[in-house]
């Protein structure tokens, strides 16, 4: 740094300054660069600025404003009190049109629409003189033209610049503007949200959800967006945020017809390109700006396509924000928020048909499943009664069937021809195989014919057949075989679920084609169940027919039949009130295939195929009594062998086909003939409760309550839950088995079934049934043995203790009494006396005994253990019983040659061993008795032995049992508690106690203790 540096300034009058040459503010060195902004401060008329001309600018405003001009980053000077404002040329864009008004202009005046938001900021700087730093601020210059607000972000920092006299200036602002970065971040952040959203959307209406909750957390961007789905030339609102819904400028429906619609909605999807609308002032008034104050007058119509296979489009209308301009980056956003709105539904669409396929193949899996178990079951029950007759046959000689059994056979062939062929027309309709003959019929006349057939089964069900076919006008185009099948399902379904009422059959002449009606008063259709009753497959959840038997493709049968004819079938249902088939038959043969069509006219066809379809309806109609039942010759050789209990059970079988019931019922009685009978589950069911079984055999698939429903209720209810159950069922295998099982049932059998291994079932559950009965009566009589027990331990228990209190007086009124005897009394007295005190004294160790045996059979035995020389107190009960010894004339010794001390319970030892002498004393009379106590390797012994009697070893292990004796009670008196008393110490004290034979004869009592020392000893 030179020294001319730190020269002083010369003064005014010095004649170094007169002598300095003029220069003109312009020429100054310190705003001689800068670009356009030095040009424009320089040619700037500053005379009439507070700011002065520039020579006169002083040293600190020179500096600052020389470092700005050659500074390449935006930077605006603010100086003075009124903050007068200079920038350079890299800053001038953020000014915008505000330029180059703004240059010397008070901040105040220039940013007027922000100095509410500067201002306060700036007076801070001021007066702290601490910088202030912002990052990000939102300052809306009004920089377009026409002097309007444009959104803007800035990261800016104050900075005090001191003046000459050491006071504050102004303020060096550097500042970068952030708008594209924050705006451009915000826009990322509502797509990256509604792309969140929508991937979690599986919903066509969850995307329109989603995008209206996205967009109204977006009003920066699109002050309001409108959703319009477009289909048929109608368009609907789906989606509305920013704006009233259903209001002026959100019409919740609009007709693209409509020339005087709000949104141009129909050229946008005309044409498929956007629209950009600048008079929604004029369409509408005032719309939200968003967060501004300022009104939304621009707004973008845009296509949104919803996948190329469908007709259905739609339209965004998305608001503009007042505070931007739509540049190339605005746009761009609105289009990309299209787009994956687009995809979105595109995605959704797509994911809802892919579900709805997945459904139909499960659906259609489903009733394939219901089916094939359905034939299982309409299979095997006419096998099993075809095959069950022809095996009793072949068991018996000469092996031959007639009457009843010949015509089971013959009846349950048809059927099984009947469905055959039922399944073989199906196949061929769904192949394209089947071959129609359509011939010009009498359809009249064909038709009462078939319908007649039905006659006698509908009066045998209680019911009434009325046909009404009059003649037509001509006769009709028709494959005779086939309208039989199409007029025999229908009247057989509506005898199968009608119960009561009647069965109209109608053919009339409509409209030049003639309508067939099959009209029922049964149980009727749930109104959801209408439209899939023509699918295959597909069995109508009605539990209240004849029958469950069917495979659920009849009417499936029945409309495909009727679509070769070029008809149509119809269904109308009331629950509970009946069911209506309406059948249209169109006249000539236009609609039919010429070279399937003859001439020949028939005027009315033979029926062929009504017998099996009546003969099932008159079954079903029919209930066979099982007391008319006679058991088959063939029943008697094939029954096991029962007992007379076992022959008088009850066993109630269940099956909704009559001759199932007939056969099986014939099969038991000749073993059981006690069989009743019911035809669904819930007629079982009330059965059962108003008389339970001994056995139900049930079929599985019923109508009203099947055999897994008729189970569970049995399970459930207290007085049937014994029951033994065996299920009869068409499906078979392992799976099937488990099924049965698990739902409560005790055995499973498949259809066809053997006579044989039925009968040997039902005999074995019967079994079953018979020893559970047998455990439960001995669990009761257990139980009802414990509670005697019980009973009996409580009356000893409050005995023992009532009887204390009067002892223990009696004793010491006693003692007294004795007391007061003065030695002058009649020695008879005397003797009366000291009698009357032993057999006191007798009572009360027998009210003790009892009062003990209360506490031992309450719980635990509760020891009160202290330090205890056994030795001692052998020495001591031997001593106490010498008296007793002498009047029982035994010698009692004791040999207990060393102390044993240990830790017991003292009272109890001597109880326990008071009872084994006294034991030995009773029953060693005349003989000697030897108490001995013995230590070794940590258990301590006190045995007692006599030489009496003896004990028999089949009472060794008695004699320890409570009110037990080894010999009768008439012999020696005591309640037999002493040795159980005894046994209960002893284990109390972790030992035990053990009877041996004394050699030579008597009894060896040995109580083995561990050896347990004192605490500290």
């Amino acid at each position: 740094m030179s020294s001319s540096t730190h020269s002083r300034a010369p003064a005014p009058s010095d004649p170094e300054v007169k002598d300095t040459p003029h220069r003109e503010g312009r020429e100054e060195p310190f705003i001689q660069h800068g670009g356009e902004m030095g040009a424009l401060m320089r040619a700037h008329d500053w005379s009439s600025n507070s700011l002065g001309p520039l020579e006169h600018w002083p040293q600190s405003l020179r500096t600052s404003v020389s470092t700005m001009l050659r500074s390449p980053y935006p930077i605006i000077l603010f100086w003075g009190p009124e903050l007068r404002m200079l920038y350079n040329d890299p800053f001038r864009p953020i000014l915008g049109a505000k330029h180059p008004q703004t240059l010397g202009a008070r901040g105040n005046e220039a940013l007027v629409e922000e100095w509410a938001q500067l201002g306060p900021l700036m007076q801070r700087a001021q007066d702290t003189g601490e910088p202030i730093y912002i990052e990000d601020g939102n300052v809306n210059f009004a920089r377009r033209p026409g002097g309007l607000r444009e959104e803007s972000y800035f990261t800016w920092s104050y900075n005090p610049t001191i003046g000459e006299s050491g006071e504050i200036a102004g303020l060096f602002a550097i500042a970068s503007e952030t708008t594209r970065q924050v705006v451009g971040d915000r826009r990322l952040g509502i797509l990256r949200e509604l792309s969140i959203r929508m991937a979690l959307d599986k919903k066509v209406e969850d995307i329109f959800r989603s995008l209206e909750e996205v967009l109204s957390q977006a009003a920066y961007d699109a002050p309001f967006a409108l959703l319009y789905v477009v289909k048929a030339e109608q368009a609907r609102l789906v989606s509305c945020a920013g704006l009233e819904r259903g209001g002026t400028a959100a019409p919740v429906a609009l007709a693209l017809d409509d020339t005087s619609a709000s949104w141009p909605l129909a050229s946008v999807t005309r044409f498929g390109q956007e629209v950009l609308l600048e008079d929604l002032l004029q369409r509408f008034g005032p719309l939200p700006g968003g967060p501004w104050p300022e009104s939304t007058t621009r707004a973008l119509v845009l296509p949104v396509s919803m996948g190329v296979e469908t007709e259905t489009t739609a339209v965004l209308v998305a608001g503009l924000s007042p505070l931007r301009a739509l540049d190339d980056e605005y746009r761009g956003f609105l289009q990309l928020l299209a787009r994956q709105l687009s995809a979105s539904i595109a995605s959704a669409r797509a994911y809802e048909q892919e579900k709805q396929r997945a459904e139909e193949l499960a659906r259609l899996d489903e009733a394939k499943t219901a089916f094939f178990s359905n034939v299982s079951h309409e299979f095997r029950t006419p096998l099993t009664l075809i095959l069950g007759p022809i095996e009793d046959a072949l068991a018996r000689t000469p092996k031959s069937l007639e009457g009843e059994p010949l015509e089971l056979v013959r009846r349950n062939a048809l059927r099984l021809y009947k469905m055959v062929n039922t399944l073989l027309d199906f196949s061929r309709m769904e192949a394209g195989r089947a071959q129609a003959r359509y011939v010009p019929v009498d359809l009249s006349v064909f038709t009462t014919s078939l319908a007649s057939a039905f006659q006698s089964a509908v009066e045998s069900a209680g019911l009434r057949l009325v046909v009404d076919c009059p003649p037509l006008p001509e006769p009709l185009y028709v494959d005779p075989e086939m309208w039989e099948k199409v007029v025999l399902n229908l009247i057989s379904n509506a005898v199968k679920y009608t119960y009561r009422g009647e069965i109209r059959v109608s053919l009339l002449w409509e409209d030049a084609q003639a309508v067939l009606r099959v009209e029922d008063t049964g149980v009727g259709i749930p109104e959801e169940e209408l439209p899939r009753v023509f699918e295959r497959f597909y069995r109508v959840r009605v539990t209240q027919g004849r029958s469950h038997e069917g495979t659920g493709i009849g009417l499936a049968l029945v409309q495909e039949l009727m679509k070769l004819h070029g008809g149509s079938v119809a269904v109308t249902s009331q629950l509970g009130k009946g069911t209506t088939f309406t059948l249209r038959l169109p006249r000539g043969t236009e609609h039919l295939p010429p070279e399937r069509v003859e001439r020949t006219f028939r005027p009315g066809p033979v029926p062929t195929g009504a017998i099996p379809f009546v003969e099932e309806a008159r079954r079903w109609s029919t209930d066979v009594s099982a007391t008319d039942i006679e058991a088959p010759p063939a029943a008697a050789s094939l029954s096991p062998e029962v007992s007379a209990e076992l022959a008088r059970s009850r066993i109630l079988l269940v099956d909704d086909n009559a001759d199932l019931r007939a056969y099986v019922t014939g099969l038991l009685k000749h073993a059981f003939p006690h069989v009743e009978a019911a035809r669904n589950g819930q007629e079982a069911l009330e059965q059962a409760r108003v008389r339970p079984p001994d056995l139900i055999l049930s079929d599985v698939m019923m109508p009203v309550l099947d055999g897994f429903g008729l189970v569970r209720e049995l399970r459930a209810d207290e007085r049937t839950r014994a029951i033994p159950i065996i299920l009869l069922s068409a499906r078979a295998g392992d799976e099937a088995t488990v099924e049965g099982l698990r739902s409560g049932a005790d055995d499973y059998l498949v259809k066809p079934f053997s006579a044989r291994e039925l009968l040997v079932r039902v005999r074995t559950q019967l079994d079953m049934a018979r020893v559970r009965r047998e455990v439960v009566r001995n669990e009761v009589e257990k139980d009802s043995l414990r509670e005697s027990v019980r009973t009996r331990d409580d009356f000893l228990r409050l005995a023992s203790h009532e009887l204390r209190t009067p002892v223990s007086a009696l004793s010491l009124s006693l003692q007294s009494l004795v007391r007061g005897l003065d030695s002058e009394a009649p020695d008879a007295t005397q003797l009366k006396a000291r009698t009357t005190q032993k057999h006191l004294q007798r009572l009360a160790r027998l009210v003790e005994q009892l009062v003990d045996v209360s506490e031992f059979v309450t719980g635990p035995l509760d020891l009160s253990r202290r330090e205890v020389d056994l030795a001692e107190l052998a020495a001591t009960v031997v001593a106490r019983s010498r008296e007793k010894a002498l009047r029982a004339d035994c010698v009692l010794t004791l040999e207990a040659p060393l102390p044993v001390v240990g830790h017991y319970d003292g009272a109890r030892l001597e109880q326990l061993l008071d009872s084994l002498v006294d034991n030995a004393l009773k029953f060693g009379t005349g003989k000697p008795v030897e108490v001995t106590v013995a230590r070794a390797e940590g258990r301590v012994s006190l045995a007692v032995r006599d030489h009496g009697d003896g004990i028999g070893p089949e009472d060794q292990e008695r004699v320890f049992g409570r009110f037990e004796r080894a010999v009768p009670v008439n012999h020696h008196g005591g309640f037999g508690l002493g040795l159980w008393m005894a046994r209960h110490i002893a284990e109390a004290h972790g030992g035990s106690i053990h009877l041996e034979p004394t050699k030579g004869g008597g009894a060896t009592f040995s109580a083995v203790l561990p050896w347990e020392v004192a605490p500290g000893g």
